[in-house]
């Protein structure tokens, strides 16, 4: 089937919510971080991705679009995979997206050991950083890495969505019709915080 969407947003850009709207609306799963711990194998294959040993059509096999880290660190490599699929640039103000990020995800990869730990590490070594307490080199990457998007992906192909922008800019891409439901909003820092806890 091949992905459909693309998602190259960062983590904490609305993507838990995207996944469920694009799931409404293209009709399959989407993958996610979340994805990954679910599935045996997906952090090996993520590993391997990252030394050049790419497995797209295993590791989306069965899926329709993919948001979120791990995915949206290799949009240029999938870009190249399924031509066929828009790109989503899902963004928020640099500094909410900074205090969203440095108080759920960041510090939650302290918590965890083992592979995934190791999975994620390598990953935003590669292609973020490990230096996650500081504010002004991850904004600044997040912006590096949102203004590449921008001037890589073809605009005909590029669809921008800023959190609360809601269904409008994705359908428009889609040319679907709106969905007579409100916007599926999930995860919020308060929710992530809350799962947190309960490690």
């Amino acid at each position: 089937m091949g992905l459909k969407l693309i998602g190259a947003g960062l983590g904490r850009t609305g993507t838990m919510s995207l996944k469920r709207a694009l799931e409404r609306l293209l009709g399959g799963p989407c993958y996610h971080m979340h994805e990954v711990g679910i599935h045996a194998g997906h952090i090996e294959r993520w590993r391997a991705a990252l030394r050049g040993q790419y497995a797209w059509e295993e590791l989306f096999e069965g899926y329709v679009a993919a948001v979120d880290w791990p995915a949206a660190a290799f949009w240029r490599e999938l870009g190249e995979a399924y031509p066929g699929a828009p790109v989503l640039l899902s963004y928020r103000d640099p500094e909410d997206w900074w205090r969203s990020a440095s108080s759920t995800i960041f510090p939650a990869q302290s918590r965890v050991e083992g592979p995934w730990r190791d999975m994620v590490a390598e990953l935003f070594d590669q292609r973020f950083t490990l230096d996650l307490d500081n504010r002004e080199r991850c904004i600044d990457l997040f912006e590096a890495h949102n203004a590449r998007v921008r001037a890589t992906v073809a605009s005909e192909r590029l669809i921008e969505w800023r959190t609360g922008d809601g269904w409008g800019p994705l359908c428009q891409a889609l040319k679907m019709p709106v969905p007579d439901e409100p916007f599926p909003h999930k995860n919020s820092t308060e929710e992530f915080q809350a799962r947190l806890r309960k490690r």
